[in-house]
């Protein structure tokens, strides 16, 4: 992802539906892992949003970000931050207790590799969140614009896991509800969707995407895709 668009998103997470959702799902994968707290790693984290979450419930955050401007953003403000390429991270094998990995796999071109340095870091029974765009029927200029390579079906994403010897405990769709809608704008797409909201048109969004924690929608198509993994002990 480009300076332009880090620095868009900066500004932009902290109200927007979709950025404030997905802190939402990290807090309550959060919630689900036994044991307390430990040393957690946000591989691609941009700015630094969903490491502040990681933060605030306990653990020991460290942001591994590519970008100048969202390893700047995330320094800004308050988090430990190391720039580093996802594909050789400098780390300890097993010396982290949890890998988040929102939205970045999508983003590495040898995203082989990446998994494999996240198992490396992870020590046995150590956990792995992801997310990632899914379905090649939605690509569209906003994935280039964003700086995507790729984007994952779930046999795709489970191989790319169970490739690199972690255990797959849970994977399921997320913004189910408005993949119509999706569908429909990336078709006459040029740029990226990220942008300021209306704030009425924001809590409409807002309302669907939160229904989706009430409904049994997660094994439909989405927009993108939620997995839980574990580095056997």
């Amino acid at each position: 992802m480009d300076a332009a668009e880090v620095s868009k998103l900066a500004t932009l997470e902290d109200r927007h539906w979709w950025y404030r959702e997905r802190r939402w799902l990290l807090a309550r994968e959060l919630a689900r892992l036994p044991g307390p707290p430990g040393v957690a790693i946000d591989i691609g984290a941009a700015g630094g949003g969903n490491t502040r979450v990681l933060r605030e419930l306990g653990w020991r955050e460290l942001v591994i970000e590519y970008g100048e401007e969202g390893a700047l953003t995330a320094v800004r403000r308050g988090l430990r931050t190391v720039r580093a390429d996802g594909t050789a991270l400098p780390l300890r094998t097993g010396g982290v207790d949890l890998v988040v990995a929102f939205d970045v796999l999508e983003h590495i071109e040898d995203d082989v590799a990446a998994a494999a340095e996240i198992q490396r870091s992870l020590r046995p029974g150590g956990t792995l969140l992801v997310a990632v765009p899914c379905d090649m029927d939605l690509w569209s200029a906003h994935d280039v614009a964003v700086g995507h390579v790729r984007r994952y079906d779930r046999d795709s994403l489970r191989r790319l896991i169970d490739g690199a010897g972690l255990t797959v405990e849970d994977l399921r769709s997320w913004n189910v509800l408005l993949r119509p809608v999706v569908r429909m704008r990336r078709r006459g797409s040029t740029e990226s969707d990220l942008s300021e909201l209306n704030p009425l048109v924001n809590a409409g969004l807002t309302t669907i995407i939160r229904a989706e924690r009430l409904l049994p929608v997660s094994r439909r198509k989405g927009v993108s895709l939620l997995l839980r993994a574990r580095r056997p002990a």
